[in-house]
């Protein structure tokens, strides 16, 4: 393709709405437009680029034996009540009704329909296993669409589905999914990680997310250098830092003492002049309708998702101020466990085997000291708490790391939950009814090439890997008017197509710098200069990554690039 034939509305300046380097380059690159907030439109290199991803990800899809489907985009609300979901997704999924006033959404995922077809057509354990797949445009209501590509209203989602007898279908399904996932990342030239995941509104019993480290992700995890193991924030287990000071030794009783307008962690410390860590922080929460007082240590944070899982309720919310008032006489920041009989106490285990620490005392302006969990009050111990800083690992000891990503896949055991309540059932070897168990799985196409972006870049551009670079090549004459060099970089470009090379021809009269400067800032991984070096025969190849730069002879320069190319 001649480059001057082709719309690439390239930008000098960063856009001001744009804040990570995605979104920037994208943006200045020519890539997208935005159309309207979390809305954009995919241009011509942009969708070159979504296109090589996608082919990626039907090979790897086709190679586990996926079959691709495509569903409609529009779903009847009937289907979403069945699962339950209509009211779970709240305001996140868009609604509206047809002429008719029958309630209809745009779809978020296709675990419904997806049930619903196998409900209507599958009837015996011989049709089973199935693996069936789409790349299909998603909608999700974002209150604060953001990041460019990276938090949208509309994007495009590779999504399948797994179908299965029992377990050990499913768990053999769900390996051909991690392992297919891994090789599209990896052809996609991404440094990824594989964490334990919570499956959150999706539902099932496993799940694991794929992570790109960056800066402008809004997903954190956990990771072990020494051996290797990781998952997302709120599901990882960790080894707490020790307190900041040691308990009080001495077996005393809760004593009450006057804090007034003390209300908060950080200024009962300061008055006290005692760590946070030697205080018991008091949530009151409401799950399946009942209040739960739960307790952590003062210097840590609750994980939403482990008392989801422990309450078995991921849909619990804080009390009301009233509720508080009435259930402990007294309001937040004077709450503690001493004397609570009307509610389970459910308590962080970092708070096990502690001594003489400080809690609310259930009265105004008032704490305790001396409250030992376990001897002044009965509790259940679990796991409640966020990893954080100073953390070690539960498996080797060894310092943990929060890094915070980007989210590119999501894989999840799903279990029962869509086939049970939908009514999905086959018959068995023995002519019996039953149901079968499902997995899902998802890639964000747009989040790749984001992500890549965002791990490859500098300050001329994007330094996209080969895979998924619009071009492989750009042959760029310093002066296309001069007769010797446009037949020079003609014959490059057409021995480069000759080759099976996705190549750029840059015809434009333009300076020389200016080519140079937006064939850095697309991103195309590699650049043959025609120039003053003709003369000698030769034409001057670049490697956008390292910038090195190698003479080769003008017959040449198409092998060249090739080699180049292989070895990347």
């Amino acid at each position: 393709m001649y480059w001057s034939k082709l719309f690439i509305p390239t930008l000098r300046e960063v856009p001001a709405e744009a804040e990570v380097p995605s979104h920037q380059l994208l943006l200045r690159a020519g890539y997208v437009r935005q159309l309207a907030a979390g809305v954009y439109s995919y241009l011509f290199l942009a969708q070159r680029s979504l296109l090589k991803i996608t082919r990626i990800v039907r090979e790897e899809m086709d190679a586990i034996g996926a079959q691709e489907m495509l569903l409609p985009a529009l779903n009847p609300a009937e289907l979403w009540q069945e699962s339950g979901r209509w009211d779970v997704m709240g305001d996140n999924m868009f609604r509206l009704k047809d002429r008719f006033q029958r309630d209809l959404c745009l779809g978020m995922t296709h675990e419904e329909v997806m049930t619903a077809i196998a409900r209507g057509e599958l009837r015996s354990y011989k049709q089973l296993p199935q693996i069936w797949y789409q790349i299909q445009t998603k909608f999700r209501d974002e209150a604060r669409p953001k990041s460019g590509l990276l938090r949208v209203r509309q994007f495009l989602m590779k999504d399948s589905y797994s179908f299965d007898m029992d377990q050990a279908g499913l768990d053999t399904a769900y390996e051909k999914h991690y392992r297919a996932y891994c090789r599209i990342f990896d052809r996609c030239g991404l440094e990824y990680a594989a964490v334990e995941a919570h499956s959150g509104a999706m539902g099932g019993s496993q799940s694991h997310e794929f992570m790109v480290a960056s800066e402008a992700g809004e997903d954190f995890i956990v990771v072990c250098a020494q051996c290797g193991y990781s998952a997302n924030l709120e599901k990882a287990a960790s080894r707490p830092a020790p307190p900041q000071a040691p308990d009080p030794e001495g077996d005393f009783s809760p004593e009450p003492f006057h804090t007034p307008g003390r209300k908060t962690i950080a200024q009962v410390a300061e008055f006290t002049v005692l760590p946070e860590s030697s205080q018991m922080k008091s949530l009151v929460l409401v799950a399946d309708g009942k209040p739960v007082l739960v307790l952590v240590r003062g210097d840590h944070q609750l994980s939403e998702t482990k008392f989801g899982s422990v309450s078995g309720d991921p849909e619990f919310r804080p009390a009301h101020p009233e509720e508080i008032r009435e259930w402990f006489g007294a309001d937040a920041g004077s709450l503690g466990p001493v004397g609570v009989a009307n509610m389970p106490i459910l308590a962080d285990a970092a708070l096990q085997g502690r001594r003489n620490m400080i809690a609310g005392a259930n009265r105004d302006d008032y704490h305790l000291r001396h409250v030992t969990p376990g001897e002044d009050f009965a509790a259940e111990f679990h796991d409640l708490r966020q990893a954080a800083p100073g953390d070690l690992c539960v498996n080797c000891g060894a310092a943990l790391r929060i890094v915070k990503t980007v989210e590119v896949g999501h894989i999840f055991k799903l279990g029962y939950r869509y086939s049970e309540s939908m009514g999905l059932r086959v018959l068995n070897a023995e002519g019996e009814e039953v149901t079968p168990i499902m997995g899902s799985y998802g890639i964000g196409i747009e989040r790749i090439l984001s992500a890549a972006i965002e791990l490859y870049h500098d300050r001329d551009g994007m330094v996209l890997p080969p895979a998924i670079a619009p071009f492989n090549v750009v042959i760029t004459p310093v002066n296309f008017a001069d007769a010797a060099q446009r037949e020079a970089a003609e014959r490059i470009y057409r021995d480069c197509l000759d080759a099976g090379l996705d190549a750029l021809l840059d015809d434009r009269d333009e300076r020389p710098g200016v080519k140079f400067k937006d064939a850095d800032l697309i991103g195309i991984p590699f650049r043959v200069t025609v120039g003053k070096k003709l003369a000698g025969g030769f034409v001057e190849l670049v490697v956008r990554q390292s910038r090195q730069a190698a003479d080769v002879p003008v017959g040449e320069a198409a092998r060249a690039v090739a080699a180049r190319l292989a070895e990347a």
